[in-house]
């Protein structure tokens, strides 16, 4: 299967205002997501990208405008990739939000948690984990088992969907940190997923693009871990 880099958007003028922004319409990036988004193109030179599919959320849509329009890519908008739907939470302050009772659920027990007028946070790993499954699936068939992909979604989004690739629990999410601009990258295979990054802000990710098999050969890629730990992609285990 493909390997998919995971990305959430750039610093937005929500982030950091004490508000739960959630899906209020035109939430954009501040000066520093812009700039964030801008330096994805050189951060991503090394790597070859099949496709770009994004959140519908303009803050998304604004982090891989650059990367897009350097690349000649085309931008698939996949609306299960979107923003949590907080219902009556949206817009509220955190500072009186920490207050509710259903806080605790989705600090302690977030497969529990259901927004008054929203999604649970169950049904939104549910409608990610499928969105990014389906689509690496179908880049796989296209474009073949080495290929690379970027998705570019939203903090509680992309942590479940790493979540189901470590293969734990929802209620174990919180423990991940994914922060604006970071990435994250898994490799899926028939038998299981790998969890290549986690939450990199580093400038050169060529690292993270699977070996091309010799001209000739077909080797898909394989399921199996490495017995005695990796050395790279270059080296052997030992």
């Amino acid at each position: 299967m493909a390997t998919v880099i995971l990305l959430r958007h750039g610093r937005s003028t929500a982030n950091g205002s004490g508000v739960l922004a959630g899906r209020t319409p035109k939430v954009g990036l501040d000066d520093t997501g812009r700039a964030q988004a801008r330096a994805l193109v050189e951060r991503l030179a090394g790597v070859p990208l099949a496709e770009v599919v994004c959140s519908p959320m303009l803050r998304c849509k604004n982090t891989v405008a650059p990367l897009v329009a350097e690349r000649g890519l085309t931008r698939t908008v996949e609306p299960r990739l979107s923003e949590v739907d907080y219902g009556e939470w949206t817009g509220r302050e955190l500072k009186d939000l920490v207050k509710e009772p259903l806080w605790r659920v989705v600090q302690a027990h977030p497969s529990a948690a259901v927004f008054p007028g929203g999604e649970g946070l169950a049904g939104m790993q549910a409608r990610a984990v499928a969105a990014v499954r389906e689509h690496d699936a179908r880049i796989t068939a296209e474009h073949g088992d080495h290929a690379v992909w970027l998705l570019c979604s939203h903090g509680d989004v992309l942590k479940s969907i790493l979540a189901d690739a470590l293969g734990q629990h929802l209620d174990a999410f919180q423990r991940i940190v994914v922060d604006p601009a970071s990435i994250s990258v898994v490799r899926y295979t028939e038998v299981r997923p790998f969890v290549v990054r986690v939450n990199d802000h580093s400038a050169d990710l060529a690292g993270v693009v699977p070996p091309v098999p010799k001209r000739g050969r077909k080797k898909k890629t394989s399921s199996d871990a490495e017995i005695g730990g990796s050395t790279g992609q270059k080296g052997r285990a030992g």
